[in-house]
């Protein structure tokens, strides 16, 4: 027989469930709230059923801890006993900083049986509706970032299923907003790219100055003709015919290259932690991959590996490395993962500096975009561009690339209007 105990202006409901293995009783309890909307009389036969059924579902093996669990205390949690155990460091931390700066502050209060689609599509509509700032400006969220707050609001709630701490996800009935469309990718036309490659080529200057005399007349100044060193061509030709991602790239080795084949072995990934860089699984099974590259770029390839032994031998007991990585410091280390966009902001400068038609800033990401957008505007196998990209699924490349598939949507509707136009004109 169920006990009930009011509290405040709430009632506390126990029902014995059994003895544990130690013979102590097991409680289980729950409150109810009385609508102030009802009657007296009418809230108390709602406390009498919802006692009635509480005792029905302990009895029955159906009552659930997230009646009276809220998602805070499920998510303390799912991050002690899951997540540190099951998630990657890189993964974990982002899961940490999402749940805890965007998710937790909204729906952390309701208890895990009460959260419903329409608390995740409210969720997601205000997160699409005012976005965030950032630098002092404001922006909108990507379609990705929404799509990706979705899956790890669903993948804790997934495993309260299992632990039989809610019987469905709400997750599974509802859609993130589309948020800011995918034609803001940011890359580079087929014109841009060749622009860019050549820039890599151009020498530039280099101008030192001394300091001011001390009757404020200007100083000497030298000018030393400089071109870009050969392992960031060599970067930045990798991430554009192979559509590398920028982890992917720092951690690649010389034994990564098959100069026999062409082709490039993708196994690793460097991420940043807060306990540093660390080189670690790829971002999915999928990512996992071989790829061929042009033979332009595997004797790019070939040229830096000479450079870079001679370096090596030329600066002694400065390199520190292991002489395996192929993209590096002065001292021989792995490149930091943020030289590279930093590299690359350059070179688009130097060639907005002195030509016309300017360039689009583009991220290294965005060489990635440039690769993915060219190959399926030449009509490259969807399958096969989604296989270079180590895209688990095709239906992923094609969410992010559908600006281009639209775009060959539209020329072969072209194409097709103008092959019965010109069969009309012979007939």
């Amino acid at each position: 027989m169920a006990s009930i105990r009011k509290r405040g202006n709430s009632y506390q409901i126990t029902v014995s469930n059994g003895r544990d293995i130690h013979n102590k009783q097991i409680l289980e309890t729950t409150t109810w709230a009385p609508d102030p909307s009802k009657t007296d009389r009418q809230n108390e036969k709602a406390l009498q059923k919802f006692a009635l059924d509480f005792e029905e579902k302990v009895k029955k093996g159906k009552y659930l801890k997230g009646e009276k669990m809220n998602y805070q205390e499920y998510i303390t949690l799912w991050l002690s006993d899951y997540a540190q155990k099951q998630l990657e460091s890189t993964s974990l931390e982002l899961c940490t900083d999402v749940l805890k700066r965007v998710i937790l502050p909204e729906i952390g209060h309701l208890k895990l049986v009460e959260i419903q689609p329409l608390n995740l599509q409210h969720l997601y509509s205000k997160l699409e509706k005012e976005g965030y700032t950032k630098n002092g400006k404001h922006k909108e969220y990507s379609h990705r970032t929404l799509k990706r707050y979705h899956q790890i609001i669903s993948s804790t709630l997934s495993t309260a299923v299992q632990w039989q701490l809610i019987e469905t996800n709400p997750c599974s009935r509802v859609k993130p907003p589309k948020g800011e469309e995918n034609d803001n990718i940011k890359c580079f036309t087929l014109e841009d790219a060749q622009a860019f490659l050549e820039q890599l080529d151009k020498p530039y200057k280099v101008i030192h100055r001394g300091r001011k005399k001390k009757d404020g007349s200007p100083s000497s100044e030298h000018v030393e003709i400089k071109t870009i060193p050969t392992q960031y061509k060599v970067l930045f030709h990798i991430a554009l015919f192979g559509g590398l991602r920028r982890g992917e790239l720092i951690a690649l080795t010389w034994d990564d290259i098959d100069f026999k084949e062409n082709t490039v072995s993708i196994s690793k990934a460097a991420a940043r932690t807060k306990n540093g860089i660390i080189t670690k699984q790829p971002k999915t099974k999928s990512s996992n991959r071989v790829i061929a590259l042009p033979v332009a770029t595997m004797q790019l390839l070939h040229t830096y590996r000479i450079e870079q032994q001679k370096y090596r031998l030329s600066v002694g007991s400065y390199w520190v490395g292991n002489g395996n990585n192929i993209f590096i410091q002065d001292n021989g280390l792995p490149m930091d993962i943020s030289t590279p966009n930093s590299v690359l902001k350059k070179v688009i400068k130097m060639h907005n500096n002195s030509s016309e038609v300017k360039l689009p800033n583009i991220t290294l990401h965005g060489l990635r975009h440039t690769s993915a957008t060219l190959l399926i505007s030449e009509n490259v196998n969807l399958k096969t561009v989604s296989s270079r990209l180590g895209h688990s699924e095709i239906s992923t490349t094609m969410d992010i690339y559908s600006h281009a598939l639209r775009k060959k949507d539209e020329e072969a509707a072209a194409s097709i209007g103008d092959l019965f136009a010109k069969k009309n004109k012979i007939s």
